[in-house]
């Protein structure tokens, strides 16, 4: 039993000592949003939004007769 109380202590001594070291950090502070981080920013797609999205669609339409073929095997 007092083998138990003494963990006990010690465990709680390490908690308090950790607890101490933290106090004076502070948290919470203001982010000012007032900067525009891209002032360059324009309106419209690229010409590298186009090219991705049509490498998205011709992958999911070129892979799309697979699955189907697929799921009809399956099923």
């Amino acid at each position: 039993m007092v083998e138990c109380e003494r963990n006990r202590d010690r465990l709680f001594l390490k908690l308090r000592a950790y607890e101490g070291t933290h106090k004076s950090e502070k948290r919470g502070g203001v982010v000012s949003t007032q900067d525009n981080p891209f002032p360059e920013q324009q309106a419209g797609f690229t010409t590298e939004d186009i090219l991705w999205a049509l490498g998205i669609w011709t992958v999911i339409l070129g892979l799309s007769p697979v699955i189907v073929f697929y799921v009809l095997m399956v099923a």
